[in-house]
Parts: C-alpha cells; structure tokens; sequence
C-alpha cells in the first residue's frame, strides 16, 4: 500500500528490496495487463510497440550468445531462440521468473532462467556476444553506471549493448496519460528518483532519472560506442494506453529512448568489417 510519493535519494540496497518486492507482488496484474500486447513469443522494446522483428537493433542474432537483463516474462528472449540465438533470460524477481516459466510452458519455447542483480552479473567476462534490456534493470538502480560496467564486463568485444528506458525528457511533465500530463512542472536536472514508501517510510517502488548526457557520460566511462539514439514515433493507429503513454502525448513528444551502443575490439580494423545493427525506422 503506498502511504506516501516522494522524490529523494535511495541507497542500491533500498532500490533492491523495493524492486523485488515490487515486481514480486505486480507480476501477476502486469502479465494481466501487458501480456498481450507484450505477446509469448516477441520482443517488444517500448510501448510504442516498436519490435525488433522490425527495427532489427540487435543485428545478426544467428549463433550469438545472448542475455537479456530484467527479462520480465521473458518474451523477448524466446523470440531471439526462435530467431536462432542462444539467450540467457536474467531478472532479479522470482515472480516475474515465475511468469516467465508459465509463458514458457504455454508457448512451448523455453530458455534459460536466472535470478540475480544486475549490479552483480553471475556471469564470467566476455560470456555473451549480445546483452540488451526493454525497461529492465536501468532505470530502477541507484548507480546504473555500475550496470553499464557489468554489462562491459560480461560482453565481448565487438558486441552490442541495446536497451531502452522512459525517455528523460518525460520527468519533466507529471505522469499522466491526458491532458494533465502536458504541463512541464518538474526540473529536467532534479535527479532524485521517484519513490513510493509505506507508512513506516520504507521504499516499496523506486525509480531512477538520468538525463541523457548522464547516460552518455556512463556509456563512455564503461567503455562503450554510442551508435544511435532510437526515439520511437508514435505509431499511426495505435490507440492504446499503457501509464503514462498514450496517443496524446506519444504524437508530441517522445516516450521511449532506445540506447545502441557496442563495446570496439581492441584492433579498430575488426569494427570496421564487422558491421552495424543494421535499419531500424521507427
């Protein structure tokens, strides 16, 4: 139950318990309300609806070994199986992972499940070609820079790092799908996370701003290329509504930014043939 909406800083260990205790008491009523559009067997990086089938960010997957961090259900990871990729499906809540073995069973695909952090990665350097995220970990831990240094630290050289988040720009406007949600009311530079507490004052959900050059900034100091900055359109005939987005908003401004990045090969020469992710118009 929220008792209080705040904005002040959190520790990682605050944001930790809260995400798990939140995404372990919602995953129930998000797979309700999302699956569909979501689907068992899709990725899916934003609620513009943007999808990889489409958008191909990730490049070539054939024979790459792939991780997806806060997977949620996962179907985004068994949409990569199917596309010839060899995924690891990785989120810090067990109910979440819970909904993943369900669709898992339900769609008849399956990949592997992990629960663990990802400011922590159980994982040895250089195990995986691709990593990628659509709205998990990134925007819910105290110093994502850290996220992007495991994340560094578990891809090879030459692999990609994709992963979207609510574009910055939306901490300006108050969160709301209506006409309500068009006034700028809030600084863009006010880094304090958004935080639900319970009425002893306990964070029960917590999530993180950056601007955009923060993120550059943490992109860069883990190493890593920047290669584009996807900020889907909203789509014509799209009139769905999920939080924040909607039709009303998503046609003036962006919701969702999607960060594609690479981690260069220590010889320059090997990036220049190793080509890119490849079209992805919104």
């Amino acid at each position: 139950m929220i008792d209080k909406v705040t904005r002040r800083p959190v520790s990682d260990a605050e944001s930790r318990v809260a995400s798990r205790g939140w995404w372990d008491s919602d995953a129930d009523d998000y797979q309700d309300e999302h699956g569909a559009f979501l689907g068992d067997v899709d990725l899916v990086w934003c609620p513009e609806g943007l999808r990889e089938a489409d958008a191909r960010l990730l490049g070539d997957v054939r024979g790459r070994r792939v991780l997806e961090l806060g997977c949620g259900a996962a179907s985004g990871a068994r949409w990569l199986h199917g596309a010839g990729a060899e995924v690891v499906a990785m989120d810090l809540s067990a109910g979440m992972l819970r909904q993943a073995r369900e669709t898992s069973d339900r769609s008849g695909v399956r990949v592997p499940l992990v629960q663990a952090d990802a400011l922590a990665l159980p994982f040895a350097p250089d195990s995986f070609d691709i990593v990628f995220t659509a709205f998990g970990a990134v925007p819910f831990v105290a110093d994502s820079g850290a996220v992007m240094r495991e994340v560094a630290r578990v891809l090879r050289p030459g692999g990609p790092w994709v992963f979207s988040i609510t574009h910055p720009m939306r901490w300006v406007f108050l969160d709301e799908p209506d006409e309500r949600g068009l006034l700028a009311v809030n600084s863009y530079f006010d880094r304090r996370p958004y935080v639900e507490e319970d009425e002893t004052g306990t964070p029960t959900y917590v999530e993180q701003h950056r601007t955009l050059g923060d993120r550059i900034r943490e992109l860069v100091a883990a190493g890593f290329r920047i290669r584009d900055l996807v900020e889907p359109e909203w789509p014509e005939g799209h009139e769905g509504i999920w939080g924040q987005w909607s039709p009303l908003r998503g046609r003036l401004f962006p919701g969702t930014a999607i960060f594609v990045c690479d981690l260069p090969r220590a010889d320059p020469t090997e990036d220049a043939t190793a080509g890119s992710a490849g079209p992805h118009s919104p």
